[in-house]
């Protein structure tokens, strides 16, 4: 007898496979029985009274009524009876398609061909084995990938079709290999949590990226020493953040201020005509009408707390950034939603406001822009150290003097002359991604949290250097987002900033805005330094490229 496995169905059996009719009818029929029902029993208790008949003597026609009643309602109660259903039978403690929390695949179905009969088997179908060469997939998946190339199952449906994130992900991996004919080998698929990004993080994945993590420090910073975890494939760029932190370590370490908290959102908005835009620009910016619309916008969150609304016109556009706290969240979401809330209170006294958008780029996020190099959007910080003259020679190899110029005519000048928008700075954005892409924050907030001007100046009669940063626009949050997944949740535990603070709400935001100021410190001293002293092309030789003299290599 020959026997191969059949997949019968790309999704998980449904309660409503066990109804007699289809959904939609099955729903009508208890519906119309529910209220039927309720209307009989209603009349014949008020018949009841009104003749004075004892309420607890019932006939029979009263006791069916009753307990149909209370079916209708039990199924009604249940979200039309599925949900009800579904959850009795999915978590059965003695089912076997549950084991520790997770769903199991339907049983495989074997074919006797000799017989053209159909027997079910009770095992179960193997777990996929997954290697990064090749992935192979059982009978039954490979009917699911036909299903996804043909597009009778959505890819990014997945998840939700067969209960299981890692299967998913190998199914739609294989699917994509298949379509393009393009080797995902190197591309790792084992070893990460799928679940753990599922509706938050990353839709329709394939495998992850494996990105190092390097650690620099200690940085020694308002009193407190850090360890700082950089993700990043640039060689040099940790060992020259190290040497930064060994620098401002034995010369005292360094100090920060957090100057401005507070997340922007500006939506655009349109009226017929220009006096219109300016009238609710006049409204909005009233300091009389802000606690009415600081009540709706808090609304939104326990952390979200309106700060400020400014407002610009462009003919009969407005747009206006709106600012608030936003706790140790990042933030965009919550001001998000409080916006929302203030557009809507605005509609009954301007109702002929159009709302073309809920953001019309005057926040400004993920682009350079003036207004958060002036106003500050997220954490404004600035952090300083005074660097001793020892230190300047013999750990960063160089003097005071020729840092002062450096810095002057490579960040000050220099970066005039190219017209930098925010950046006057050696190299804050390298530092900035790494801690970005290592405790889980937005990557693409890398640029206007890389918004940097670094000023050296000699003092204690021109001996030690005095160093600073100052960075109007770090976004970070250790909540929410990537915060969450394991591996940058590590990161951020390793900072002692993990999660949302018990004793003072946004302080470990804040913590985390002032050690990235203060690594970005250590960054541009270092590197500074190795440009003033002539290291900087050995150095990326050493530990970013090979050394092998190319002309000497045969054609």
């Amino acid at each position: 007898m020959e026997l191969r496995r059949r997949y019968s169905s790309a999704s998980a059996a449904k309660a409503s496979d066990a109804l007699p009719l289809p959904l939609h009818l099955t729903n009508a029929v208890f519906f119309t029985l529910f209220f039927s029902l309720a209307y009989y029993l209603l009349n014949r208790w008020r018949d009841k009274i009104l003749s004075s008949s004892p309420l607890h003597l019932l006939t029979l026609s009263d006791i069916v009524a009753i307990f149909a009643f209370l079916a209708s309602f039990i199924y009604l109660l249940g979200f039309f009876g599925i949900h009800f259903v579904q959850s009795f039978v999915s978590t059965r403690p003695n089912d076997d398609n549950v084991t520790n929390g997770a769903v199991r695949s339907p049983p495989f179905q074997c074919i006797d061909r000799a017989n053209n009969d159909t027997v079910i088997k009770s095992a179960r179908r193997p777990p996929l084995q997954i290697a990064t060469e090749m992935v192979p997939l059982g009978d039954n998946d490979d009917i699911i990938v036909d299903s996804v190339m043909n597009g009778s199952v959505p890819s990014y449906a997945l998840e939700a079709r067969l209960g299981d994130c890692r299967r998913a992900a190998a199914i739609r991996r294989e699917a994509l290999h298949r379509a393009t004919g393009r080797s995902l080998a190197g591309l790792p698929l084992d070893g990460f949590d799928y679940e753990a990004i599922l509706g938050q993080c990353c839709e329709m994945p394939v495998g992850y990226v494996q990105v190092p993590v390097g650690v620099a420090g200690p940085l020694l910073l308002d009193g407190a020493e850090y360890t700082v975890p950089m993700a990043t494939t640039e060689g040099c760029l940790v060992a020259s953040t190290n040497r930064g932190c060994k620098a401002i370590y034995a010369s005292g370490g360094a100090s920060s201020v957090v100057l401005r908290d507070g997340m922007s959102r500006a939506p655009v908005v349109r009226f017929a005509t220009a006096n219109r835009a300016a009238e609710l620009k006049y409204f909005l910016e009233d300091p009389l009408n802000f606690d009415t619309l600081a009540v709706v916008f808090n609304k939104s969150s326990r952390f979200g707390r309106l700060q400020s609304i400014k407002c610009s016109i462009a003919g009969k556009n407005l747009y206006a950034r709106f600012t608030c706290s936003t706790g140790d969240a990042m933030g965009m979401n919550m001001v998000s939603k409080g916006v929302q809330n203030v557009l809507d209170f605005l509609q009954s006294d301007f109702p002929d406001m159009d709302v073309i958008g809920i953001t019309g780029n005057y926040c400004s996020d993920k682009k350079p822009a003036a207004v958060n190099w002036i106003e500050g959007r997220g954490k404004s910080v600035v952090c300083e150290a005074i660097i001793k003259e020892d230190v300047v020679k013999k750990v960063l190899k160089t003097n005071v003097p020729a840092l002062v110029e450096l810095n002057m005519l490579k960040n000050l000048a220099g970066s005039a002359v190219a017209g930098a928008l925010g950046g006057y700075n050696a190299h804050a954005s390298n530092i900035v991604s790494a801690i970005f892409i290592a405790t889980g924050q937005d990557p693409a907030q890398n640029v206007e949290s890389s918004h940097c001007i670094t000023m050296m100046e000699p003092v204690n009669n021109g001996k030690d250097l005095h160093i600073s940063v100052t960075m109007s626009s770090i976004e970070v949050g250790t909540v929410g987002g990537g915060t969450q997944l394991p591996s940058q949740s590590a990161c951020l535990n390793l900072l002692g900033v993990k999660g949302a603070s018990t004793d003072s709400a946004g302080s470990n935001s804040r913590l985390l805005a002032t050690i990235v100021a203060g690594s970005v410190l250590a960054g541009e001293l270092s590197l500074m330094s190795a440009i003033a002293a002539g290291q900087l092309v050995k150095s990326h030789m050493k530990y970013n490229r090979s050394s092998k003299d190319m002309s000497k290599v045969s054609s």
